[in-house]
């Protein structure tokens, strides 16, 4: 299979990963002044080549064109080194797709920045990513991610473990009544500044949640040091939980050091509560960040309906639809949602429905 550019790098080469099929990818950044893929990237398909048994890749001299076969995904224990230029999170999310498909169980130590401004961080996806695999049967004391060391932009030197069970197939899901919010939880992250810090981001983040409903819990972490990681730097997860168990959150971090004006704890934390707030009028049974992988799930899952209620789907969930259908042919119905008379809907939804690929897990040995 054939692309262009460097766009959706994780997705194409994740979706290559599973369905077995050959990837080439051709000008990446051809045109511009710096050509080929950039570290962040390469370090991406080193961790992939850990995690499988057999990938085949090919780099042309000027890395503007890849030739990616996949191997069998194979697990295990993997430490793996993170650039600096993303954070873990754009590592993490690329292996949470992979990891129930494995041979043996996944346990990877990640090291790096643990919290920038532009990837979900560590904290936000153990708190959304988590609960929605645990709806499609992947569970058990193994599902967990832990943050050893926090790890601020830009040096980072922070740790995180990550290790999942292996399962030989997903079960389909229907999730189509979010319900109402019953309780917002969240954590305030500070590492290298004053610990006083912390409570200034809660109060100001209480400050309007306060409005809308009581059950509100903010922990402040402050990590003291060698498991502070080498830079100064602080930010808010918030996380609402509905009714049916449905997990919607924002996350909000401080300017990384030396890299233009910082934010006041107090603005950082009205403007996470804000987006916070913004994320429940999206709605949907799981917030803008991990709409592809449930859309993943759905697509791997047994021969059976699935059924998932969205919010407005982001331009990146868009692509990852379309890559889908590049990769195993598998089409969603999607049905908009208006808002009707009840002003309390929020925006408008859609209804994704689609068959499961029936894809089971080849290298899972049968007991």
């Amino acid at each position: 299979m054939e692309f262009e550019g460097c766009s959706c790098f994780r997705q194409r080469l994740v979706l290559s990963t599973l369905s077995g099929k050959r990837v080439k990818i051709k000008n990446i950044r051809s045109k511009d002044d710096n050509p080929g893929m950039r570290d962040f990237e390469a370090s991406f398909i080193r961790l992939l080549d850990k995690v499988t048994n057999g990938t085949r890749i090919e780099i042309n001299q000027t890395g503007t064109m890849l030739f990616y076969q996949p191997g069998l995904l194979y697990g295990g224990s993997v430490e793996h080194e993170c650039n600096s230029q993303r954070s873990v999170g754009y590592y993490l999310e690329g292996l949470l797709m992979l990891a129930p498909f494995m041979k043996s169980p996944l346990k990877a130590v990640l090291k790096g920045i643990t919290n920038d401004p532009t990837d979900p961080s560590v904290d936000l996806l153990k708190v959304t990513a988590l609960p929605l695999m645990k709806r499609f049967g992947i569970d058990g004391d193994g599902l967990e991610i832990k943050v050893v060391k926090r790890g601020m932009a830009p040096s980072g030197g922070g740790e995180v473990h990550f290790s999942c069970p292996v399962r030989k197939s997903l079960k389909p899901v229907q999730l189509t009544e979010p319900g109402k919010i019953k309780r917002i939880r969240g954590t305030a992250v500070s590492v290298r500044v004053s610990p006083q810090i912390a409570n200034r981001i809660v109060d100001s983040a209480r400050s309007i949640l306060n409005k809308f409903i009581p059950d509100i819990y903010i922990y402040t972490d402050h990590m003291k040091g060698l498991n502070s990681g080498k830079s100064p730097g602080f930010g808010l997860v918030l996380v609402a939980e509905t009714l049916n168990g449905t997990f919607l959150s924002a996350e909000v971090m401080s300017t990384p050091q030396g890299q233009g004006d910082q934010i006041l704890p107090e603005d950082l934390g009205k403007k996470c509560a804000k987006l916070l707030l913004e994320e429940i009028y999206r709605g949907g049974c799981v917030d803008s960040t991990n709409q592809s992988l449930a859309l993943l799930y759905m697509t791997l899952g047994q021969q059976d309906v699935s059924k998932f209620l969205l919010g407005p789907l982001s331009p990146y969930t868009i692509e990852f639809l379309r890559h889908i259908r590049d990769f195993f042919q598998i089409m969603f119905k999607m049905e908009p949602q208006k808002p009707g008379d009840d002003e309390r809907i929020g925006g408008e939804k859609v209804l994704m429905t689609c068959v499961g690929a029936g894809y089971s897990n080849i290298s899972k040995t049968l007991k």
